[in-house]
């Protein structure tokens, strides 16, 4: 089946801000939730279509790369998310829950998602925290795509507990508050009639056993301060500003709970010849006046070395010369831009004696006699050609 366009989903237009598209979300959260709906296969679906929608539209990355590309962007996309389907209740109650506000509890979300291992009810663990790193790119490396191997430092699980915060397996103690399920229940009256809610059980924080005696190495926390090396695969054609997120390898999170994401931003590292614009690269060249009226063929600086460009006799100041393909590709296309050469005429500003002499002899020219006719178009005219 295709799929319905993110914002005709949550009913909103494209130029709605962040707090309509969460208000949008919650409208539907609340219609199609599974409490309000209890074994309605249809609902359920709507349910997860809406958090789909929201979890794309609610991160303003994703968000430009849906508004350019369609749901062709968000397949593949680094790092995973839910992006491009595949939600379960489990995700969207872990990641989104916390929107629902008092309305279901307030009981999700909050550093918590929500693990079913094991079997039966779902019970919370800790989410580890994010890390974002920035990664600086050459042209050539944004050319052909890169991996990179990055040292992070980071909170890791601690190797002496295996992250369970405990001092050994007979440590623990099952919690006497909820019993160990992690869980406590209520009932509460809402717009719907009275309903159960659950909530995380504030004695063993959603773990339902306490410890007893406490790891020395991570005093009970499950983490520890270290780094890791972490190879990033780097497509070909990011820009400047873009941010790719690679599942898991964020921070770790106490006692066993889920890791973090790493968030790497991307920084274009200027280059001493070129000028990127979009696709395209952009190279400005001088000539002399002998070489722009005579004609001359020069070498033009391109990602992988160089290119040797015929110049025409009386080229004119202003002229741009297109390298089809030898610009960056484009990401996620399968086409290269182009590289624009743009030619200019340099003008001494001092001459000597004997310099001046021979310039004076060409005054009375006719040929040195400005003349242009219509295939001379003019310097705004031919960037404009070169753009099209």
């Amino acid at each position: 089946m295709e799929k319905r366009d993110y914002y005709e989903v949550l009913g909103v237009d494209k130029n709605a801000d962040a707090d309509t598209i969460k208000k949008a979300y919650r409208k539907k959260a609340i219609q199609y939730h599974p409490d309000k709906n209890p074994g309605d296969k249809e609902a359920e679906e709507k349910f997860k279509e809406a958090a789909e929608a929201y979890e794309v539209l609610s991160n303003p990355d994703k968000k430009a790369r849906y508004d350019q590309f369609g749901h062709a962007g968000m397949s593949g996309a680094a790092g995973g998310g839910f992006s491009g389907g595949g939600m379960s209740m489990d995700d969207i109650f872990s990641n989104f829950g916390d929107i629902f506000g008092d309305l279901f509890g307030g009981n999700f979300g909050g550093g918590f998602r929500y693990s079913t291992r094991g079997g039966g009810a779902r019970r919370p663990t800790t989410q580890g925290t994010n890390l974002r790193i920035k990664v600086t790119l050459t042209l050539k490396e944004i050319a052909e795509g890169v991996t990179k191997k990055i040292k992070v430092p980071k909170y890791v699980t601690c190797s002496h507990c295996g992250g369970t915060g405990a001092k050994d397996a007979n440590s623990y103690a099952t919690c006497p508050t909820c019993h160990g399920t992690g869980q406590v229940h209520r009932l509460q009256n809402s717009i719907f009639g009275q309903m159960q809610t659950v909530s995380v059980c504030p004695h063993c924080g959603g773990e339902g056993k306490t410890i007893t005696s406490k790891c020395p190495h991570c005093m009970g926390e499950g983490i520890v301060k270290d780094e890791e090396v972490v190879t990033v695969e780097i497509p070909k054609g990011v820009s400047e500003g873009m941010q790719m997120s690679i599942s898991g390898k964020g921070n770790a999170a106490p006692r066993g709970g889920y890791p973090g994401d790493l968030l790497v931003l991307i920084h274009e590292a200027e280059h001493p010849e070129l000028v990127r614009e979009g696709a395209d690269l952009l190279y400005e060249k001088y000539l002399t006046i002998p070489e722009a009226a005579l004609g001359t063929t020069i070498e033009v600086p391109t990602i992988d070395g160089k290119a040797r460009v015929k110049i025409e006799a009386g080229t004119q100041p202003g002229k741009v010369l297109r390298l089809r393909g030898k610009g960056l590709p484009v990401f996620r296309g399968h086409q290269n831009g182009d590289l624009l050469v743009s030619i200019n005429v340099w003008i001494p500003k001092k001459m000597t004696d004997e310099e001046k002499k021979s310039m004076e002899g060409f005054k009375e020219s006719k040929n040195f006699i400005p003349n242009p006719n219509k295939e001379d178009s003019t310097f705004w005219q031919r960037m404009r050609e070169a753009f099209q």
